[in-house]
């Protein structure tokens, strides 16, 4: 077995990761500064050309202004080239500052802030939308170099001839106004597009992670007819995007050639006068022409539009209201004792838990129990300071959790939750991942109390074997998260039916051996079985979201309404756990 430690990933602060991931402004300058070089020597491109065919056509000497003209070709190709590779490394440093960002705001906000997202959207914010608003910036420089060559061409123009100037000019408004329609139309369509390819995502992940059950149900044809269901309107917002991109360029593309075609007309006519030469003719054909691209500015209109409506949709994970922190440590003499005073939580206008003056000893073992939908999870991370409560504070050894530092919360305050994330990693970082490193040896005494050393041992690599290569059942994964939970445990540890997949064997053991564990500390654990708030010190019994008594298990198995929340309807002796609890409780929240 490789004896090395492993690697112990922590993840930064939100904010921390948020401001390192903005890649600045430089990749986007280069491209303009690019851009703009290559539209430059476009338009110096036509004047050398006229000059250097009238030198040819007068006294056959035209070496210097033909070696020019070769340059300036030369140059514009190799600074498109210069433009491209810019493009394509400002797209990829935005795309993942813009992934980044975001994600750190997922990550950094309450829980229950980013439930509303379900996980088909975020997929589709993360990686396409990223994408299309990784692609905006480059696209806006172009855009805006774009213009210098249409400016440029017809100032050049004018200097050839006034009279062709002015006809190009006349025509350039329409040419704006097809630009305008396309962006103000094609905005809305874009963000119902993207809506609706999160829809079909969110509904393919929902299908794929129930394929069991809908395997079972022989549900098939009905499940994907449900995922495919936004399908046709998103062919019918797909087909209006075209359209508009296909009408914006169709108009475009009749107009500019019309344009031309008055431009070449009247130059013809100021060269059967004498009042322009062929070179100046070939000057202000080929000017007239780069002044009427601006028509082809729509590509790169339509990527800054879906762009900005991409970004508007990963600008709504990065904004998600952050969990701040505070400066203060729990003192060093602390044994976990925890309070909740005056604690509410109100969701959607509706209260989800009332905790008044709830105390748990330092070092003591709580049991929160009730039926389903009381408000355990929501006491569990309102306790852990997952959340923040509405009103009322949480104190861990007389220190309000929202005043500590990120660092001293997490160190202190662990969970282990019913399915538990691993990642990708091998089964000893998964275990060791957290604020803090944790030894080869910490990490089997954690795997040894969840029980989960010898199933590891017996893994091809034992405990480097890398995750999605260890057969793991839904019980080996749990305890796995609950070894996890243990090799951090500070002074609170908080087990949200962390131990559902347990047998009761298996699940007794782990009891026992947190109870012989050396490092003190408090457990609350979100108790669905009798026999896990037997064994309890204190049982804090939620009814409708609301605390309704705090006592011993065998105290509170006096009341018909508590056995009912095991399902038992008479009243005969409570299940076998550690006998009455003496611990000192509010007058009030006796039963």
């Amino acid at each position: 077995m490789v004896t090395s430690e492993p690697r112990t990933r922590q993840v930064p602060a939100a904010g921390d990761r948020a401001d390192g991931a903005r890649p600045g402004r430089t990749p986007e300058l280069l491209v303009l500064l690019c851009s703009a070089g290559a539209a430059v020597a476009a338009v110096a491109q036509p004047f050398v050309l006229g000059r250097t065919f009238d030198l040819l056509l007068r006294d056959g000497d035209a070496g210097g202004w033909l070696a020019l003209s070769a340059g300036l070709l030369v140059g514009e190709m190799l600074l498109d080239s210069l433009t491209a590779l810019f493009t394509g490394r400002c797209n990829a440093m935005w795309t993942a500052a813009i992934r980044s960002r975001a994600f750190a705001g997922l990550l950094g906000t309450a829980p229950d802030r980013a439930r509303p997202h379900a996980p088909g959207d975020v997929g589709t914010r993360l990686t396409l939308n990223a994408a299309d608003a990784g692609g905006a910036p480059a696209a806006r420089a172009a855009l805006a170099a774009s213009l210098v060559t249409p400016m440029g061409a017809l100032a050049a123009l004018a200097l050839v001839d006034v009279w062709v100037a002015l006809c190009v000019l006349a025509g350039l408004p329409a040419l704006a106004l097809v630009l305008r329609s396309f962006a103000r139309d094609s905005g809305a369509s874009v963000a119902a597009y993207q809506h609706t390819q999160s829809q079909i995502a969110s509904r393919l992940l929902e299908a794929l992670d129930g394929t069991a059950t809908i395997a079972a149900a022989g549900t098939s044809a009905r499940e994907r007819d449900r995922v495919l269901a936004p399908l046709p309107e998103l062919a019918v917002l797909g087909r209006r995007m075209w359209t508009l991109h296909g009408r914006a360029l169709g108009r475009s593309g009749v107009l500019v050639p019309l344009l031309i075609l008055a431009a070449t007309a009247v130059g013809g006519l100021r060269l059967a006068s004498g009042a322009l030469t062929v070179g100046g003719l070939l000057a202000a054909c080929r000017y007239a022409q780069l002044t009427a691209g601006v028509g082809g500015a729509a590509s790169l209109l339509g990527t800054v539009v879906r762009g900005r409506e991409a970004r508007a949709r990963t600008l709504a994970l990065e904004r998600l209201p952050a969990l701040t922190y505070g400066t203060r440590h729990v003192p060093p003499d602390g044994t976990g004792a925890l309070e909740l005073r005056g604690v509410r939580v109100v969701r959607d206008g509706r209260q989800v838990l009332r905790a008044d003056d709830v105390r748990i000893p330092g070092g003591t073992t709580a049991a929160v129990v009730g039926r389903s939908g009381a408000g355990k999870s929501v006491l569990a991370a309102v306790a852990g300071r997952l959340i923040d409560p509405d009103e009322g504070h949480v104190l861990l050894d007389g220190v309000r959790l929202d005043r500590l530092t990120r660092e001293a919360l997490r160190t202190e305050v662990a969970f282990a939750f019913e399915r538990p994330a691993l990642g990708e990693g091998t089964v000893a970082e998964a275990v060791a991942t957290g604020v803090r490193p944790v030894s080869r040896e910490r990490i089997r005494q954690a795997a040894h109390a969840a029980g989960a050393d010898g199933f590891v041992r017996r893994l091809p690599q034992g405990y480097d074997t890398p995750l999605p290569a260890a057969p793991l059942s839904g019980g080996e994964h749990q305890r796995l998260g609950l070894a996890r939970a243990f090799a951090h445990a500070g002074r609170l540890l908080i087990m949200d039916d962390a131990t559902s997949s347990l047998d009761t064997a298996t699940e007794h053991e782990v009891d026992r051996a947190l109870r012989r564990s050396p490092r003190p500390g408090t457990r609350l654990v979100v108790a669905h079985r009798p026999s896990v708030a037997g064994r309890a010190d204190t049982v804090i019994w939620l009814d409708g979201g609301e605390v309704r008594a705090v006592g011993s298990h065998r105290e509170l198995w006096n009341v018909t309404d508590y056995r009912a929340v095991f399902g038992v309807d008479g009243p005969g002796p409570p299940p076998a756990g550690r006998g009455p609890a003496r611990l000192p409780e509010p007058e009030e929240a006796r039963p």
